[in-house]
């Protein structure tokens, strides 16, 4: 909330889609509520997952008191949606901030505190591979990286005119007003393009964006959720996102708008 020109959180909600996670939930968890973050929320939005991730889900959710709430979604019904379902309930919660995730550790729970931290200064706080400092895992093939690279420094970015270096990237930080004004429901991307129009509409409307370096490590256990399908559309859909919000304009900030990096921050 904000109060004298600084946002103090409270309540911190994290967000995680799972599909087949069943290797992983219980560790994630375990190392989410190890954080030093006192009012901890995990919303986990399950695709009915076949392996029983949300069954593993749901006993950890008796030994925390409602701390952990658990969406079962009737099967597949893609990440963009996971999100938006989650990022409703994470504010019906009464969350000041919302974090969004993997559940995977390709994103280290380990850099969520200062995410929040820097949510005092920002609206947005971006887990960036793309940034001085930020790398993937030394296990991708020069191609994998380069196909990424260009996808996020030059296609994407050069479509939709901004500023974000890892404009498909899944880990980011909101405040809560953020999410509260963003229109969902204009929001079709459904694969993991849903990153890239959160991104382009946070920085439309002038929210301000900060990018953090992180190290992506590939997922430990379990199968990539990355199809051909995925990828194709997250290819043509970045024109469709630029003509569907084409007339979104910033909204009344008592600070200006801002872009950063962890290397070159602005006041």
């Amino acid at each position: 909330m904000p109060c004298n020109g600084r946002f103090f959180i409270l309540r911190v909600c994290i967000v995680v889609p799972t599909y087949n996670e069943s290797d992983n939930i219980k560790q994630l968890i375990e190392a989410l509520f190890a954080l030093p973050l006192d009012d901890l929320h995990i919303v986990i939005v399950d695709d009915n997952s076949p392996d029983g991730t949300a069954e593993i889900a749901r006993a950890l959710a008796n030994q925390h008191e409602g701390r952990i709430h658990v969406i079962v979604r009737n099967g597949k019904q893609g990440l963009g949606s996971a999100y938006k379902m989650g990022f409703a309930y994470a504010l019906s919660l009464g969350a000041d901030a919302v974090v969004q995730m993997d559940a995977d550790f390709s994103h280290s729970p380990e850099y969520i505190p200062q995410m929040i931290a820097l949510l005092d200064t920002y609206d947005v706080v971006v887990g960036s591979r793309y940034v001085e400092g930020g790398r993937v895992d030394e296990r991708w093939s020069w191609w994998r990286y380069f196909l990424s690279w260009w996808a996020n420094q030059i296609y994407t970015r050069a479509i939709l005119r901004l500023r974000v270096k890892d404009m498909t990237a899944g880990f980011k930080a909101f405040r809560r007003h953020v999410l509260e004004q963003i229109d969902f429901s204009r929001v079709v991307s459904n694969g993991y393009i849903f990153q890239v129009e959160v991104a382009y509409l946070c920085e439309k409307m002038g929210f301000r964006v900060h990018e953090i370096p992180i190290y992506f490590e590939d997922r430990r256990i379990g199968k990539s959720k990355l199809s051909v399908p995925v990828k194709i559309e997250a290819a043509l859909r970045v024109w469709q996102i630029r003509w569907r919000h084409r007339h979104v304009r910033p909204i009344a900030h008592s600070h200006p708008p801002i872009y950063s990096t962890a290397s070159q921050q602005e006041p």
